[in-house]
């Protein structure tokens, strides 16, 4: 079906969404990580960007919050760029666990593949692939060059969150050295944990991610700066890898109920792609049982359904003045 949405409607839907919300009191900060227990729980941010450059913005969207596992589609995209699709299949994977993100059952399970990028294992493999291959200095630029190509502006380092997660990211490790068992780590692994702490601890904002959101949905040209950042037949292999594994072992609830491919991060950021149309992103620190931010998943659902959008209704949609 033909469909025209206007971008004043974009407007009134994102303003209502964060006027329904700005005050619920659900979830609670992510503990397990200190530096994230302490951050202002009322932050609230949305900010959607179509595909002209153009940003809708409203609430705390120019705070720099962790990154955390955003981030894995951001290096999920580097280890496309360098390596392809094949490689990246072959390697690492494609494919759901259906457990949470940080089990290592997954892993016994699989032992042939860490399963996809998009969970802790496959993204510690994805920065072990990270080229140059032993170089960590250069292996860190090339991650973050990658995230300020897709975002259109630089990350930051947040040096207490980096701290706080280097100290209690005892899981992880147990991850790495089982990945190193199955010749799943294909570069030192003390060096790729490090790496994958270091990208989960940069500062983002929430309009930032949804430009880099927006870039997928435009085939790989960066809206903002009109920059190619990567193949365009890349980009439906990203938004695949969302898809199938965004929300973790809730992935098919939020498809069901808000239709666009999204990744989320236990930092409260919610990253958003939907084809075509535009990126959106939303972020408030308190999170659910599966390390999704409470807020940020209702706001972008009550967008996508006021709009009547889904990535799988096969609607035919223009933006217009």
């Amino acid at each position: 079906m033909q469909k025209k949405i206007s971008i004043s409607q974009i407007k009134d839907a994102a303003q209502e969404a964060f006027d329904l919300y700005k005050t619920n009191t659900d979830g609670k900060n992510a503990d397990y990580i200190p530096y994230l227990a302490n951050i202002n729980k009322n932050l609230f941010g949305i900010s959607i960007c179509l595909l002209n450059g153009q940003t809708i913005q409203l609430g705390d969207t120019e705070y720099k919050f962790g990154i955390e596992s955003v981030s894995k589609v951001h290096t999920a995209i580097l280890v496309l760029r360098q390596y392809g699709a094949q490689q990246l299949l072959e390697k690492i994977g494609a494919d759901a666990t259906g457990l949470p993100f940080n089990s290592i059952f997954a892993i016994l399970l699989e032992n042939d593949h860490p399963s996809t990028p998009l969970v802790n294992a496959g993204a510690i493999a994805a920065c072990s692939m990270v080229k140059p291959i032993a170089d960590p200095e250069n292996k860190w630029k090339a991650i973050v060059d990658n995230i300020t190509d897709l975002c259109g502006s630089a990350p930051q380092l947040i040096d207490e969150l980096y701290k706080s997660e280097s100290e209690t990211n005892f899981n992880n490790r147990s991850i790495t050295w089982l990945l190193k068992n199955y010749n799943r780590i294909y570069d030192d692994p003390t060096m790729s944990l490090d790496l994958y702490t270091r990208q989960c601890s940069l500062g983002i904002t929430a309009t930032q991610l949804s430009i880099c959101g927006a870039t997928i949905a435009n085939n790989g040209t960066n809206p903002v700066t009109r920059k190619q950042i990567f193949d365009t037949a890349l980009s439906p292999k990203i938004t695949s890898l969302i898809a199938t594994v965004g929300f973790y072992e809730h992935t098919g609830d939020w498809l069901y109920t808000s239709g666009i491919p999204a990744k989320t991060g236990v930092g409260g950021g919610v990253m958003g792609t939907l084809p075509g149309l535009f990126g959106i992103a939303a972020f408030a620190p308190p999170i659910d049982n599966a390390g999704n931010s409470v807020k940020a998943q209702l706001a972008i659902k009550h967008i996508m359904n006021k709009l009547g959008l889904s990535a799988f209704s096969g609607d035919q949609v223009t933006i217009v003045e």
